[in-house]
């Protein structure tokens, strides 16, 4: 009989729930429910509407409890990185939680700078500066003066929170904590250097639990609310790009990857962390995978440039589908202008084409004038942006960088898989395109006893999911567009 393990996997724009059904050879997906994970703006600042999302996780149990009964074995939550909530003594909301775009960490980094220096902050955690990051965020919290920092009793990310509420256990799962720029990945502790200089209180940060590690079971109530039974809950690799790593099927000689949704997280999977200076300056994060492997890679904006043109032209009265985007792009004239797209131009949500526009114009390109002429622009800039990353990975590893596995829901674009594949002048694999769950399943199926590692999960995984490769084609025409995105990235 199979297994059923179900997947709590929430993006920063959509969540889903999904079952994983294991007859011991193969994993086949099934989608319970898929949902809007919104935001409240309320007096300037921006939030998570949590508690919808919960509403939404508790209809996908339900649903799954329907359709599997006796057989679900087991909940894993993922989630994206940095966000965080606290909770007072009785295990309730201290305040919403803040979106990690909300403006309050603006000139946060400065200040903390002056405390301890990018130096010590790098080589304590490995961790690329990023304004969002759980650092800022908490240091904002505490210049506030809104004494809820002081007040809390616990701090928990995004995945260890919807576990609390799951099971009642608080927990700060390895892979999440990775990503706050607060975790020594040479100690796997907390630092107690950085947790010092800034005044942070000490018992918001506790002991750290592995990925595969089960830690409860469902609370009676929430066994009422979905019909299910006391299933267990584990934690997994509780930050989303490192169940979507834990879910590519990567090899030694082929360890890059690229996790493409609203971010794209390039990099290699490693054994140990690779912090020195070159890094630093180049700007990498050592984020902590599963079963101690490290995650070394450069966040880079993905398409969220593509999805808020999209959310832009729909309030404009045009309903466009993204494959009807990527047919727009495909008409386009390629290279007539190229992008960074990591500027801080194009951070904040909102009208994003009129900023797009705007950088051409600054930088002295044809100013794209159309629907068309805008996404083609992404596109090529987004490919000529993961070629820099490629050569830049190239120089920290002796490893072959000769494939690139694409996986999320970035790898379903095949224009942009061509693209890519023309512009490192390399195979891409494309493909699963539900990594994240598949690997928030493999952890789970690891702490049941279901799989002995990760590399037999990673062999499940190619039994049970199709790959699309894509061959470079006409690769010497991206050489201008890359060397001049360099000279961009110089200038800023």
């Amino acid at each position: 009989m199979q297994s059923v393990y179900l997947a709590i996997d929430l993006g920063a724009s959509s969540g889903r729930v999904m079952a994983g059904l294991f007859d011991g050879q193969r994993i086949e997906l099934r989608e319970m429910n898929r949902f809007q994970t919104n935001g409240v703006a309320v007096a300037g600042s921006s939030f998570w509407d949590v508690l919808e999302m919960f509403a939404h996780v508790v209809e996908g149990l339900s649903r799954a409890q329907e359709l599997y009964s006796e057989r679900i074995a087991g909940i894993g939550v993922d989630t994206w990185g940095v966000d965080y909530a606290l909770l007072d003594k009785a295990g309730n909301l201290l305040g919403n939680p803040f979106q990690y775009r909300d403006s309050r960490t603006e000139g946060v980094e400065q200040k903390i700078h002056e405390i301890v220096s990018r130096e010590t902050i790098y080589g304590e955690t490995g961790i690329q500066f990023l304004r969002f990051n759980t650092i800022n965020q908490l240091f904002a919290e505490k210049e506030s003066g809104s004494g809820t920092l002081e007040m809390a009793s616990d701090l928990v990310f995004f995945p260890d929170l919807f576990n609390y509420w799951l099971c009642g256990e608080k927990i700060q799962e390895r892979t999440m904590a990775s990503t706050s720029q607060l975790l020594n990945p040479q100690t796997g502790a907390w630092s107690e250097v950085l947790i010092d200089a800034l005044g942070f209180p000490k018992h918001l940060f506790g002991e750290i639990t592995e990925p595969g590690t089960k830690i409860g079971t469902l609370l009676p109530k929430v066994q009422a609310q979905t019909g299910l039974g006391p299933v267990p809950v584990f934690a997994v690799a509780g930050h989303d790009t490192g169940s979507a790593v834990a879910g590519s099927p990567l090899r030694d000689d082929a360890p890059v990857f690229l996790s493409s949704g609203t971010w794209s997280l390039m990099g290699i999977e490693s054994h140990h962390p690779l912090i020195k200076p070159e890094t630093l300056k180049a700007s990498y994060s050592n984020e902590a995978g599963v079963e101690g492997t490290t995650r070394f890679l450069k966040n880079i904006c993905g398409m969220w440039l593509i999805e808020q043109c999209k959310d832009e032209w729909f309030q404009e009265g045009h309903e466009y589908t993204y494959d009807n985007l990527v047919d727009f792009a495909m008409e386009a004239e390629p290279f007539r202008s190229i992008i960074d797209p990591d500027n801080d131009l194009f951070v904040r949500p909102g009208s994003m084409s009129g900023r797009i526009q705007d950088f051409c114009r600054e930088h002295n390109q044809p100013v794209p004038l159309n629907q068309a002429q805008i996404l083609r622009t992404v596109f090529d800039s987004l490919a000529c942006k993961y070629r820099i990353v490629l050569e830049q990975l190239a120089s920290f590893t002796s490893k072959p960088l000769n494939e690139l596995r694409v996986v999320g829901g970035g790898s379903k674009n095949h224009f942009l898989n061509q693209c890519t594949a023309n512009a490192l002048n390399c195979q891409v694999n494309a493909g699963p395109v539900e990594a994240t769950s598949i690997g928030n399943l493999l952890m789970q199926m690891r702490g049941s006893g279901q799989i002995d590692s990760l590399a037999s999960g990673r062999e499940l995984i190619n039994n049970s999911f199709p790959t699309t490769s894509f061959q470079p084609e006409d690769s010497a025409a991206w050489e201008r567009p890359v060397e001049f995105l360099k000279v961009i990235i110089l200038k800023n």
